[in-house]
């Protein structure tokens, strides 16, 4: 940990519009913040990691994105990415232009972010509004339901519901069955597959690309975009930001590496710099 270091962020910071907390509630490294220059309700936070006590820096600084809901409570609408003093003023700018990803409740146009709970829910929570309504008139409208269904349909339900049980149950003739094809000849094929592979480092601003084969189909730039966090070997963790293509979290890539075949995938593409994809001997 260094002095040198705490006062090179502590000037960059502040030569930002940054403004110093003088409390951290979860831990004891200084905070910075200021307003979006663009979204409103929605601030740059930045943890300094210069120590409250000793003024020394370890030279891993945070950056994230918060949603000031209505009740005046930060809400984390981006992953905090790290990087040192170096890459401080350039990332801030790469988490600013993610803000535009966030997803937005078509309700109260607050911004979403991630609960505890795992799932992707309104920063003020507009729903407890009406969801208590909602679920009593459901309950209600239920009830009322069942004392209108006369017992002899009630009857004449189940037993065409266990008749269909039955004929369900049915047994396919052995030839008629489809069995998967061999595995010796599915990993022949996959021997003939070429393998390409690309630079990406932490830090970078990604999107993806659809392809087949080493043809790209579909380019997601502007309703995908992430930042990758961390690189281990050929596999990549990135923080996704966006996501307004609706394509699935588990089509989305993993490596720097994809094999061109004849189905459709999705492999990285950087946009924070120049990067081409070259084919593994």
């Amino acid at each position: 940990m260094s002095k040198v270091i705490a006062k090179q962020i502590d000037n960059i910071l502040r030569g930002d519009k940054f403004i110093r907390h003088k409390k951290n509630a979860k831990g004891n490294t200084a905070i910075y913040s200021r307003n979006h220059p663009t979204a409103k309700f929605v601030r740059v936070v930045v943890d300094s990691s210069i120590d409250l006590n000793s003024d020394k820096a370890s030279s891993r600084v945070g950056v994230k994105l918060v949603y000031i809901n209505r009740a005046k409570s930060w809400r984390e609408i981006t992953t905090e990415v790290i990087t040192d003093a170096r890459g401080l003023a350039s990332l801030i700018k790469k988490v600013e232009a993610a803000e535009k990803f966030v997803k937005t409740c078509k309700f109260c146009k607050a911004k979403k972010f991630k609960a505890k709970t795992g799932n992707t829910v309104c920063a003020n929570a507009c729903w407890t509004a009406w969801a208590g309504k909602k679920k009593s008139g459901a309950k209600k409208k239920k009830s009322s339901q069942k004392s209108k269904t006369p017992p002899s349909l009630v009857a004449a339900q189940k037993k065409a519901a266990a008749t269909h049980k039955k004929k369900s149950q049915k047994v396919t003739p052995k030839s008629q069955r489809i069995y998967p094809r061999n595995k010796s000849s599915q990993r022949k094929g996959r021997r003939n597959l070429q393998r390409f592979s690309q630079e990406i480092l932490p830090g970078d601003l990604v999107t993806i690309e659809e392809f087949v084969g080493d043809e790209v189909t579909t380019d997601y730039t502007g309703t995908v975009l992430g930042i990758v966090q961390k690189v281990e070997g050929r596999s990549v963790t990135t923080v996704w930001t966006a996501n307004t293509a609706q394509v699935p979290e588990w089509l989305l890539p993993l490596t720097n590496e994809y094999e061109a075949n004849a189905l459709k995938g999705y492999r990285y593409k950087v946009l924070s710099r120049k990067v081409e994809w070259v084919k593994v001997a």
